[in-house]
């Protein structure tokens, strides 16, 4: 054995120093994934959907009240020549992308389907299938379409998206401009990344080439398994692309299928993020947690004794990082659970148990999205320290003391060291004033604000989209 051991020690050394010495694309290469094989397997569950929607056609030309006259001929020519122009039905038509899951089922984004009045999939084998919506989910943008095929059917694979990491390689296959059948691949560039469209944000960004025509189509990571949902773009940007965690499909796939909808949990409280200053001023010592600014009257957090300016730290066992996790949270709770809530009040930590309710299906905004977040600005009670410090004469009122670029309070004119004195004609004295007036907007309604800025005062409006 001893011998054996000293004869090995040369091959050993050589070995090792190949190891220094090899140029490190070599190596880099044995590492890569063998993205054709992937592709090879994977393109025969992913489909490509093609929709058609009827659009009515205007109607002729008239005048506001009618013409005076029984032949108007400037009517009449605008009718023949104007108007007949869209008298015609016409279809509206437009590509997506979508992956086969068990029993025929077909997964894709709810925009890819809505309003369509013909859906046609077609495979990698150019076999093609009428299909019809099974359900979809607006605010999570997710349908379930369904297919009846005699022969068995290529299935997608769904992995945990809760396992990929930053770094990762990835592959999207889909329709993009059309073109069938295209692969891209990248790496997962970010996880839980919040863009703005919605309250369950919540997308993998990636790199890896998405364009319009990818939507509904797979991401999928190196073992061939479903880890995303190709949903969004930027506008004008390169090289993003982002991703709905296949996990959040996966859990309300069952609703979908049995319900065509989805049912979702319900607190009733309005919530903004924890700034730097919130936190400070909040006693905290971090910006994490969801900062509950509104109470809606007979929720569940109402009857459980939450306050507005209570800092909610942990869900159900969970912990609240950002301020949309809570509301993600709440909608996957099922109705009627009694979760505990782990808050900070009055720099103080405390549990508080609530029954969750279920989200009623009225089209509107969820009332756990952030508001204040909505209106892009962050507000602050005047005190002796801020009107020093801003040079205010005002005792009451609440003081902007940060906007987000892009919001709506920035396009509606408001800036920073502007006090509110007024909401819809509601005197807006303390910061409770405030948190109650923005708490009652309604979807599409137009907030009208009196501000004073310096030693004058001026109206804006904002309104909800």
């Amino acid at each position: 054995m001893r011998k054996l051991t000293v004869c090995l020690l040369p091959v050993l050394q050589i070995a090792l120093l190949a190891a220094f010495l090899l140029p490190d694309t070599i190596w880099a290469k044995e590492s890569l994934p063998d993205f054709a094989e992937l592709s090879k397997r994977l393109k025969p569950s992913v489909v490509n959907i093609s929709t058609a929607k009827t659009l009515k056609p205007r109607q002729q030309f008239q005048r506001p009240f009618g013409s005076p006259y029984s032949n108007d001929p400037l009517e009449e020519f605008l009718n023949n020549f104007l108007g007949n122009m869209h008298q015609r039905a016409y279809k509206q038509r437009s590509l997506g992308s979508g992956f086969i899951i068990e029993g025929g089922y077909i997964i894709t984004n709810s925009h890819v389907v809505a309003g369509a009045d013909e859906i046609k999939i077609k495979l990698a084998d150019n076999r093609e299938f009428k299909a019809e919506i099974k359900g979809f989910d607006e605010r999570l943008d997710l349908a379930l379409l369904k297919i009846d095929a005699k022969e068995t059917l290529p299935i997608a694979k769904l992995g945990d998206s809760d396992s990929i990491q930053v770094g990762e390689w990835v592959m999207a296959i889909g329709n993009p401009f059309g073109l069938a059948e295209t692969v891209t691949v990248g790496i997962v560039s970010a996880k839980g990344r919040v863009i703005g469209s919605g309250p369950y944000d919540d997308y993998i960004q990636t790199d890896a080439s998405i364009n319009p025509g990818n939507s509904g189509g797979p991401l999928f990571n190196t073992l061939g398994e479903v880890v995303g949902i190709n949903t969004a773009i930027i506008s004008g940007g390169q090289g993003i692309g982002f991703a709905i965690p296949i996990n959040m499909a996966k859990s309300i796939i069952p609703q979908l299928k049995e319900k065509g909808k989805v049912t979702r949990g319900w607190l009733g409280v309005i919530i903004q993020s924890v700034t730097p200053d919130l936190a400070k001023s909040f006693g905290l010592k971090n910006e994490k947690g969801a900062l509950i600014s509104g109470i809606i009257p007979g929720s569940p957090a109402e009857k459980a004794g939450l306050k507005a300016g209570d800092i909610v730290l942990g869900f159900d066992g969970k912990t609240i990082n950002e301020v949309n996790e809570l509301s993600r949270f709440v909608a996957a709770t099922a109705v009627g659970k009694k979760v505990t809530l782990k808050i900070v009040r009055d720099r103080k930590e405390e549990k508080v148990n609530v029954t969750i309710e279920q989200l009623k299906d009225t089209g509107e905004d969820d009332p756990e999205e952030s508001i204040h977040d909505k209106l892009g600005l962050t507000v602050r009670e005047l005190n002796d320290e801020l009107r020093a410090q801003y040079q205010i004469k005002d005792t009451s009122g609440v003081l902007v003391t940060s906007l987000k670029s892009g919001g709506l309070a920035q396009e509606a004119g408001i800036t920073e060291g502007d006090v509110i004195k007024e909401i819809r004609g509601g005197k807006i004295a303390t910061l409770k004033d405030y948190e109650k007036a923005v708490a009652a907007h309604k979807k599409g309604e137009i907030i009208r604000f009196l501000i004073k800025r310096g030693n004058s005062s001026l109206y804006v409006t904002a309104m909800f989209d």
